[in-house]
């Protein structure tokens, strides 16, 4: 039984976007985007490639510094980052192409995260065992704990893994707002299935997250809203089906705004 998306949710605003610009030279990669993300949704990002959605992201969490516009977290002005900072602030984000620490075992890349400021922060400095604490965080993205890949080095582990890796690293730093930058990508149908009840229960459990994604399928059965960017400029955001009956977002995918 298809499962449906849930319902918005009623809290307050937990990161706003307002007027985000970034030009390099005569191109203008992002083009006044303006939204705002509400505790405990999921916000779907989707576009034609090259529509500057992982630019988008990378404005967001501080790697790239804006033209124009502004960036607040809680209440915080975030702009331009450091990422550090906003990661410390407890925005935390996945990378479209992974970045682990390739010659330490997978369970290590996490125990790295918990040695953060935040975590130390919130922990009260009662870390508890970090080996431990990772392998829990590995498991609750599906690893095997008893199995050898959670051991292993970082740069045998399959692709599935390394994409499970990634998130697990971001939990570590105990977000408020989780950014995904295409974290299904070059996953298997199979792998992407297993995928989505692990970010559903992170919605349960009262998660914010925003999801560049190209997998539309699985995207909008977990979606609250989606925002559509093309040429850098957002052309449309609301409830999944509604936007993409849209002609202007059937446009952007399929090179023609008429109707059949």
């Amino acid at each position: 039984m298809t499962q449906s998306a849930p319902q918005p949710p009623r809290d307050e605003t937990i990161l706003s976007i307002e007027g985000l610009t970034k030009r390099f030279g005569g191109v203008t990669a992002v083009d006044d985007v303006s939204f705002n993300v509400k505790r405990n949704e999921l916000l779907g990002v989707i576009g034609p490639n090259g529509s500057g959605k992982t630019t988008l992201v990378n404005l967001i969490t501080g790697f790239l510094q804006p033209s124009a516009g502004r960036v607040t977290l809680k209440g915080q002005d975030i702009t331009g980052g450091p990422p550090y900072r906003t990661a410390d602030l407890g925005l935390a984000r996945t990378f479209q192409m992974v970045k682990p620490f390739y010659q330490l075992p997978a369970f290590k890349n996490v125990v790295v995260a918990l040695f953060s400021p935040r975590v130390k922060r919130l922990a009260g400095g009662a870390y508890g065992d970090r080996d431990a604490v990772a392998k829990d965080l590995l498991e609750e993205v599906g690893f095997e704990r008893d199995s050898w890949v959670i051991n292993k080095q970082a740069s045998v582990l399959p692709h599935g893994y390394l994409k499970r890796l990634e998130l697990a690293r971001c939990l570590a730093l105990r977000p408020e707002v989780l950014v995904l930058d295409e974290l299904f990508s070059g996953l298997s149908l199979a792998e992407v299935a297993s995928l989505v009840p692990v970010i559903e229960k992170l919605m349960v459990q009262g998660m914010t997250i925003i999801m560049v994604e190209h997998r539309l399928k699985e995207l909008f059965r977990i979606a609250n809203r989606v925002l559509v960017l093309n040429f850098g400029q957002k052309i449309a955001e609301g409830v999944p089906a509604e936007v993409m009956a849209q002609p202007k977002v059937r446009g952007a995918y399929l090179g023609s705004e008429s109707e059949d």
